[in-house]
C-alpha cells in the first residue's frame, strides 16, 4: 500500500460480490467501451468520467465522484464528478485523509468501505455535512480503489434520501472501482514513461556533448545534433553505420569494437566504480569529409531491459582536440626545455672538462718544463741528471695515461671503443691484478684478498684489467690505514658478479653517482691523494662496452662495495 503522510489501518479486502445475470451483459458492454479508451489512450479525466457516468446508469438516482490519492500525499483531489454539483465538489477538492474526514477521507484512511446512511447524524460528517446537505446529498456510501501499489484514491456514490447499500450495489461498484483503478495504474505508469521518455530525448538531442544509441553489434541506430556536428555529417550518412567506420583508434589499445564487445560480454553491475569508468571509455580519430581529422574521447555503456538483458549501447563522443592540441604543445614546450638545460649542461660539463684537464696537465708540464732547464742550464751531477729524467720521464708517462684516458673516454661515449670479445678465465686476471697492486696495499696498510672460483666470462682481456686496476687501485687508495680491501667473484645465473669490497670511510648516497664525472674526486684532492678522477668513469664505460653492468653500494662510516656484472661464456666452470 502506499504511504501517506497520514498513518492507514489496512483491512483485508472483502471478497468481490458476483454480479446478478440481469447486470452482467450491460456491465461487459460498459467495461468494454472503458477499456477501449484506456487502450486508445483517452486522457484519465475522460475514462474516470466514463466509469462514474457507467454507475449512474446503473444506480439510477445517484450520484457518483472519484477522487484521487497524489502519490507520497495525504488529501484527496479531484478525479470526477460528471453528475455532482460543482460547488460541492470544489469545497471537497484538497480534503485530507482521516478518521472523521467524511466517508471518502475515512475510506481512504481505513483501506475499507466507510457507508453513511444518512450525512445529517453520522460522526465522520460533523465538519462536512454543512457542505453536502444543501445540495441535497443525504448519504454517500465511498469504496476505496486500490491499485498495485496500494491505494490510489476512493469511488464514492451519493444518494439524496438516507441509504445503505444492498448487495446488488456493491458488486457493481466494487466491479467499476477496479476498472477505475486500471485506468489510474495506466496513466501514472505510461505517463511516468512519456516524462521519462521526454526527458531522455530532451537529454539526448539538446545535449552538447555528442551522444548516439547503437544496435548491440555496434550500427549506429540514433545520432545527437552535437555527434553530427563533431564528425561533420549528416543523419542520413550516419545511421546504420558501424561505430568503428567513423572512429578510428589511436593505438591498439583503443579498439572501440573491442570494447563494446567486453561490456556486453561483462555481467550487469549496478554499482559503476571510477575504475569501471575509466576503462569503459577510448580515444581515437574522427575523420571529417571536409579532410579535418578531431580527437576524440568515446565513452560507452549497456542499455539494458528490465530483465538485464543487454537492448542497446549508449555512446558519449566529446571532442578533445583542443584539449590533446594543449597537451602535445605544452610536451613539445617540456621537450625544448629539457633539450635547452641538457645543451648547458653540456656546455657546462664541457668547460668543466676543459678546465679540469688543462689542471691535470699543468702540473706535469711544469715539472717537465723545470727540469729540462735544470739540464740545460746547470752542471749536475749525475745522480741529479738521473733524478731530473725520472721525474721528466714520470711526467710523461703521467701525460700519456692522462691522454689515454680521455681518449678512451670520448670512444665509450662516440660508442667507438674497440672491443675484442673473448673467453677470459676470471681467476687469473683478477689474481694477476692483486699481485700488482700488493705493494700499493703494503704501502698503504691495507690487507688485500680474493677469493673464487674459475668461471669464464665474454670479455676483452686487456680492458677487463683495466678495469680492475682500476676499482681495486681506488679501494686501496681510498681506505683506511689497517682496512681491508676483499674481492670475490661468482656464477649468478647467466653472469659472473665480481665484488670489491672495502672498509673505507663510505660515500654519501647522494654523491654516488658522482663517482663517475670525468675529473669529480669527491674531495680527494684536499688529501693529497694521486689521480685525476677518470677511472671510475671509465671503468663502467668499459664494462657497458663489454655487455655488463656496474653498480656501487656504500654506506658512511662502513665500506664501499663495487660489483661488476659480466655475461658468463657457456656453462662449463659454474661453481657456487
Amino acid at each position: 500500500m502506499a504511504t501517506t503522510g497520514i498513518r492507514m489501518r489496512r483491512a483485508p479486502a472483502p471478497p468481490r460480490p458476483a454480479l446478478c445475470a440481469a447486470d452482467a451483459g450491460a456491465v461487459v458492454d460498459r467495461q468494454t467501451g472503458i477499456m477501449e479508451m484506456i487502450a486508445s489512450g483517452a486522457a484519465l479525466p475522460v475514462v474516470l468520467d466514463a466509469v462514474t457516468t457507467a454507475i449512474e446508469g446503473l444506480l439510477p438516482g445517484t450520484n457518483c465522484s472519484i477522487l484521487l490519492i497524489e502519490p507520497g500525499g495525504s488529501t484527496l483531489q479531484h478525479g470526477a464528478a460528471p453528475t455532482l454539483p460543482p460547488a460541492y465538489s470544489a469545497a471537497i477538492d484538497g480534503i485530507v485523509i482521516g478518521p472523521r474526514s467524511g466517508s471518502c477521507g475515512a475510506a481512504a484512511y481505513l483501506d475499507a468501505d466507510v457507508v453513511a446512511e444518512d450525512v445529517a447524524d453520522d460522526p465522520r460528517w460533523d465538519d462536512f455535512r454543512h457542505l453536502a446537505l444543501p445540495h441535497g446529498l443525504r448519504a454517500c456510501w465511498s469504496t476505496p480503489i486500490r491499485g498495485a501499489g496500494g491505494i490510489l484514491g476512493t469511488f464514492a456514490v451519493y444518494r439524496g434520501e438516507p441509504h445503505r447499500p444492498d448487495q446488488r450495489e456493491r458488486a457493481l461498484v466494487d466491479r467499476f472501482a477496479h476498472l477505475a483503478s486500471v485506468a489510474i495504474d495506466h496513466h501514472r505508469l505510461y505517463g511516468a514513461l512519456a516524462e521519462s521518455e521526454d526527458r531522455f530525448r530532451r537529454a539526448f538531442e539538446d545535449n552538447v556533448v555528442g551522444m548516439a544509441l547503437t544496435h548491440l553489434d555496434g550500427r549506429l541506430l540514433k545520432v545527437n545534433h552535437a555527434l553530427l556536428g563533431i564528425v561533420g555529417r549528416t543523419e542520413l550518412d550516419t545511421l546504420g553505420r558501424e561505430v568503428g567506420a567513423l572512429v578510428e583508434p589511436v593505438d591498439d589499445r583503443n579498439d572501440l569494437p573491442a570494447l563494446l564487445a567486453g561490456l556486453l560480454a561483462a555481467p550487469p553491475s549496478v554499482v559503476r566504480t571510477e575504475a569501471d569508468i575509466e576503462a569503459a571509455h577510448v580515444e581515437g580519430w574522427a575523420r571529417r569529409p571536409d579532410g579535418r581529422v578531431v580527437r576524440v574521447m568515446v565513452a560507452a555503456s549497456v542499455v539494458r531491459d528490465a530483465d538485464g538483458a543487454p537492448l542497446h549501447l549508449c555512446l558519449n563522443v566529446l571532442d578533445v582536440t583542443q584539449r590533446w592540441e594543449a597537451a602535445q604543445e605544452r610536451r613539445a614546450r617540456e621537450r625544448a626545455e629539457v633539450a635547452r638545460r641538457s645543451a648547458e649542461d653540456a656546455s657546462r660539463a664541457k668547460t668543466a672538462f676543459v678546465s679540469a684537464l688543462s689542471h691535470e696537465l699543468r702540473t706535469p708540464l711544469q715539472a717537465i718544463t723545470g727540469f729540462t732547464e735544470l739540464l740545460g742550464t746547470l752542471d749536475l751531477s749525475p745522480g741529479q741528471r738521473r733524478d731530473a729524467l725520472g721525474h721528466i720521464d714520470g711526467a710523461t708517462r703521467h701525460i700519456l695515461s692522462l691522454v689515454d684516458d680521455v681518449l678512451d673516454l670520448a670512444r665509450i661515449e662516440a660508442g667507438a671503443m674497440p672491443i675484442r670479445r673473448e673467453r677470459v678465465e676470471m681467476a687469473p686476471v683478477v689474481l694477476d691484478v692483486l699481485d700488482l697492486l700488493e705493494p700499493l696495499a703494503l704501502e698503504r696498510e691495507v690487507v688485500l684478498s680474493g677469493r673464487g672460483g674459475t668461471p669464464p666470462v665474454r670479455a676483452d682481456r686487456r680492458r677487463l684489467q683495466q678495469v680492475l686496476l682500476n676499482v681495486v687501485g681506488n679501494a686501496i687508495r681510498y681506505n683506511i690505514r689497517g682496512g681491508t680491501v676483499l674481492v670475490t667473484w661468482r656464477v649468478r645465473g647467466a653472469d659472473v658478479v665480481l665484488n670489491v669490497a672495502d672498509t673505507g670511510p663510505g660515500i654519501p648516497a647522494d654523491r654516488l653517482e658522482r663517482l663517475f664525472v670525468p675529473f669529480e674526486r669527491l674531495g680527494a684532492d684536499d688529501d693529497g691523494k694521486p689521480g685525476a678522477g677518470l677511472g671510475m668513469g671509465l671503468a663502467r664505460g668499459l664494462v657497458e662496452a663489454m655487455g655488463g653492468t656496474m653498480q656501487v653500494t656504500s654506506e658512511v662510516g662502513a665500506g664501499t662495495t663495487v660489483a661488476v656484472r659480466l655475461p658468463l661464456d657457456g656453462r662449463d666452470g659454474r661453481d657456487g
